[in-house]
């Protein structure tokens, strides 16, 4: 439900008027953390450098992200075609693995722990929109993945979730709130299904 100044208040379900009012959308109290230059500089080193390192050397694209603010660990192992909105509001714990194709939307911080797995095409996303304002606000909120998680092929993460250590996130899977440590969850939305048991290794 949204706010209709014309009536009683409330918008009526059946009315076929827009009631989004994009011209009077307006995100100038967000402020980014760096200078517009800074971020066309970024944005066109990412597109261009990162594609160019060959896919297992990992150490020219920590040393990038890290020249532009991001906190990333030893032995962590970047593919070529991961994108990183504003690095420094990104950290990445030691030996963790971003895949191919990885989206990290950091408009608020993301933390990635150590030994974690981000696999391919997955999105962590930091921002969104309130549902309920006609004017469309932005919403922004951090994301976390605590130490030994897996978030596994093509998943979405939202604004404001933790994933617990050591769990595991399905393929697929769409996670809209907080999971709980040593989980396997799947699902959309994303659900514990069972414990995660390790063996002795």
């Amino acid at each position: 439900m949204t706010v209709d100044s014309s009536s009683n208040g409330i918008h009526n379900p059946g009315d076929d008027t827009a009631w989004v009012q994009l011209d009077t959308y307006d995100q100038s109290w967000y402020k980014p953390g760096r200078s517009k230059g800074v971020i066309l500089l970024w944005w066109l080193l990412q597109a261009v450098v990162f594609p160019l390192t060959p896919h297992a050397s990992h150490g020219p694209r920590r040393w990038l992200l890290r020249r532009f603010g991001a906190t990333v660990g030893q032995g962590v192992v970047i593919r070529p075609t991961a994108r990183f909105t504003y690095p420094w509001n990104v950290s990445v714990g030691d030996h963790s693995w971003i895949g191919d194709d990885v989206v990290l939307y950091s408009l608020a911080p993301i933390t990635i722990g150590q030994h974690c797995v981000i696999s391919q095409k997955s999105y962590l996303c930091t921002g969104s929109h309130d549902v309920h304002d006609p004017h469309f606000g932005l919403i922004v909120s951090p994301v976390v993945i605590e130490n030994g998680a897996w978030v596994a092929t093509d998943c979405f993460v939202s604004p404001g979730v933790t994933v617990g250590a050591n769990s595991v996130v399905g393929a697929r899977s769409s996670v809209f709130k907080s999971l709980p440590p040593g989980q396997i969850c799947l699902g959309n939305p994303c659900r514990v299904v069972a414990p995660r048991q390790m063996g002795n290794g």
